[in-house]
């Protein structure tokens, strides 16, 4: 049997204090409410559109394959991090074993750069559905999608691995034991270690460099000849038509791209501890709530599915049949 060195014995004993928001805790319960609330709704908004993609035949299509594991990635995304963040609005300051960290900082990376791959996956099947209309059943097979999907995925976990690992050799800084943040990000992390934490932090910004600008690149380039082709279409209700399959999963672009870059690439080193935090909610707690949102509000046959399933879950002539009713028809634009 291995005899455990002293290493092991560090990091199995070493226990982090999270800050989280520490500024917040004269507000009482408040906080504790509206994450609860915005939590509530990320993973049953999710998990709803996971129940209606599977209980509609009409959505047995790539778009809404790929929809099913961008909402599969927001509930474990926003699971990562809410539980712990709401307990430390219940007890202060949070603890947190090294390992526990480093393993939250994995999975937060490892999900970030799976969403970027599967958005650019799914422009690309739009790519396809207007570019290629008639060749498209044949490109976008079963066989593409799965292999898509799982390349995200495996790509995704794989280079954050690689990151965290460059971390193994790194000796803890001493005395370094507390997070001004309310969960295990990037830098937080590399400012855990001393030594030469160079490489980690330069192949880190490297990986995630490449992980964000590459898919990008790769959307812009679907939706410039996604763009050309529909300006080419004579009719105009053809053109809205195109445009329309394609608004739900701009604004998602739009809006995970645009928290991304205030996050981590507007400068915010002289900015206060609370705000630097407030503008990592954006990125890590809003963003996984609007996105099942911005595909019911936008995508007709997403409403139709939620509808009928909220017919098939809640009996008829009850008030929550009535409550759905009245909420599926008030999301339909005017």
């Amino acid at each position: 049997m291995r005899k455990q060195s002293s290493g092991d014995r560090e990091n199995q004993t070493t226990w982090l204090i999270l800050v989280g928001f520490g500024e917040l805790q004269h507000l009482g319960f408040l906080p504790f409410t509206f994450f609860l609330a915005i939590y509530v709704v990320t993973v049953g908004g999710n998990a709803l559109i996971l129940l209606a993609v599977a209980s509609s035949r009409t959505l047995h299509t790539p778009m809404y394959f790929f929809l099913c594991h961008f909402s599969l990635l927001e509930i474990g995304y926003t699971s990562n991090i809410m539980p712990q963040l709401l307990w430390s609005f219940l007890e202060g300051r949070e603890t947190i074993s090294l390992v526990s960290c480093l393993v939250q900082f994995y999975v937060f990376a490892s999900l970030a750069a799976v969403e970027c791959l599967l958005l650019s996956g799914m422009s690309y099947d739009r790519y396809l559905a207007i570019c290629h209309p008639l060749r498209y059943p044949a490109l976008m097979s079963t066989w593409l999608c799965g292999c898509l999907a799982a390349g995200a995925w495996v790509s995704g976990f794989s280079f954050s691995a690689f990151t965290l690992a460059l971390a193994a050799p790194l000796p803890l800084c001493p005395g370094h034991r507390e997070i001004d943040h309310y969960f295990c990000d990037f830098a937080p992390v590399v400012g855990l270690f001393c030594g030469d934490v160079g490489i980690m932090w330069g192949a880190g910004v490297s990986i995630s460099g490449f992980l964000t600008l590459a898919p990008f690149l790769l959307i812009v380039a679907s939706y410039a000849f996604i763009l050309r082709t529909v300006l080419q279409i004579p009719s105009g209700h053809g053109r809205q038509k195109a445009f329309s399959t394609c608004s739900s999963h701009l604004t998602v672009v739009g809006v995970f791209y645009g928290t991304l870059i205030v996050v981590y690439v507007a400068p915010t080193d002289h900015m206060a501890p609370l705000l630097r935090k407030a503008f990592s909610v954006l990125y890590t707690v809003f963003t996984p709530m609007v996105n099942p949102i911005i595909y019911s509000l936008k995508n007709q046959e997403v409403k139709g599915a939620l509808h009928r399933l909220w017919g098939k879950l809640i009996p008829r002539h009850t008030p929550l049949r009535g409550i759905g009713q009245l909420l599926t028809f008030s999301w339909t634009p005017a």
